[in-house]
């Protein structure tokens, strides 16, 4: 006779050595279930040389779930055992659950990589009712949407008690100092952020006589494009390349959030719109400053999202229509600066309950 499944969850890692915005959600996420379930969850750390088929089966046993985050880091080639492990949780008869962030934003060669996971998964957890018809119009894997429930998604980092120093910091007061209006904008830089997009209306503002400067705090993505270059490229053709700072990856939440302390206002301009994915912007919510960003693609984007609907509807985040010019971004940002700050109170760790409770509910007993 089979003995019961130990665990109620097997959360899919790549272990905390990876530094990445995937593997620090799943990390939390299974932080946070576990208090939910005391006991009932357990990890998976799986590498390009962690995870031998013989612990990957024995260990996919002992869970009645399975919960992947894929890719379990982000852009990295740890796809091949990932998969191997959810095919090994529907040969045991496990349930698997996938979490999937985003599709049509993904390069078609990666998205190919998906398309296993996709299949394999009994319940496909999405945050954002624009990705989940994105998928829905995939002409491969659209029927996969029919397995697709919606959560809220919480921010990928807090704010933390105390913030730190640091050289880009003094950079930023300095400029502010000189009168110097500054422009941020948080998170792993890459196409489907437009990042050219926000030079433009730097340049807009700057034909205003308001001295911007840009700081991006986050990297570029390492892809099959030539973003980084073409960025560069855009920026002097602009006339912005002493208007322009990409600070890299930054170590700490305290030196991120004292980075956002001298930000005068965020803002991204998305051709999609802001969708209820966008956790980077829930993080420079929190710094008190004003965000603005384009509106969403429909109106029933955070229905299943209150918390988030809230800071649109309370003014911490100010929409700008869709198709709208550089002027308007301007002029919305020029605005923005000269009202006070909404600062809307942040539960961080009921964000993540929320987005906990919604993933057991998919749990098989």
């Amino acid at each position: 006779m089979a003995s019961e499944p130990a665990y109620q969850a097997l959360f899919l890692t790549a272990g905390p050595q990876m530094h990445c915005g995937v593997g620090q959600f799943t990390r939390k996420l299974c932080e946070t279930v576990g208090k939910l379930e005391p006991g009932g969850v357990a990890t998976l750390t799986l590498t390009r040389t962690e995870g031998t088929l013989a612990d990957i089966w024995s260990r996919v046993g002992s869970a009645r779930n399975v919960v992947c985050n894929f890719p379990i880091v982000a852009w990295k080639r740890v796809i091949a055992r990932p998969l191997l492990a959810l095919a090994m949780a529907r040969l045991r008869g496990r349930r698997v659950i996938l979490m999937q962030h985003e599709w049509a934003g993904l390069h078609w060669m990666r998205r190919l990589t998906y398309v296993p996971a996709l299949l394999l998964a009994d319940t496909i957890v999405m945050f954002s009712p624009l990705v989940r018809r994105e998928l829905a119009a995939d002409r491969l894997v659209g029927w996969t949407a029919r397995k697709c429930v919606l959560a809220p998604l919480p921010p990928n980092l807090p704010a933390p008690a105390a913030i730190a120093e640091s050289e880009l910091r003094q950079r930023l007061a300095d400029a502010r100092k000189q009168g110097r209006l500054v422009i941020g904008h948080f998170g792993s830089i890459y196409p489907g952020k437009q990042p050219n997009a926000l030079l433009s209306i730097c340049a807009a503002l700057k034909q205003r006589g308001l001295k911007p400067v840009i700081v991006y705090v986050g990297s570029f993505i390492r892809g099959m494009d030539r973003i980084e270059q073409e960025f560069y490229a855009r920026a002097a053709e602009l006339g912005l390349t002493d208007d322009v700072i990409v600070s890299g990856y930054v170590a700490s939440d305290h030196e991120v959030f004292g980075i956002f302390n001298q930000v005068d206002a965020f803002c991204y301009p998305l051709e999609e719109g802001i969708s209820a994915r966008r956790s980077s912007i829930l993080a420079c919510a929190q710094s008190g400053r004003p965000l603005i960003v384009t509106g969403p693609a429909e109106a029933d984007e955070f229905d299943h999202h209150p918390r988030f609907k809230e800071l649109i509807d309370r003014g911490a985040i100010i929409l700008v229509p869709r198709g709208a010019t550089e002027a308007a971004y301007a002029d919305g940002i020029a605005a923005a600066v000269t009202r006070h700050s909404v600062r809307v109170p942040f539960d961080f760790d009921a964000w993540w309950r929320d987005v906990a409770e919604a993933t057991r509910a998919q749990f098989a007993n």
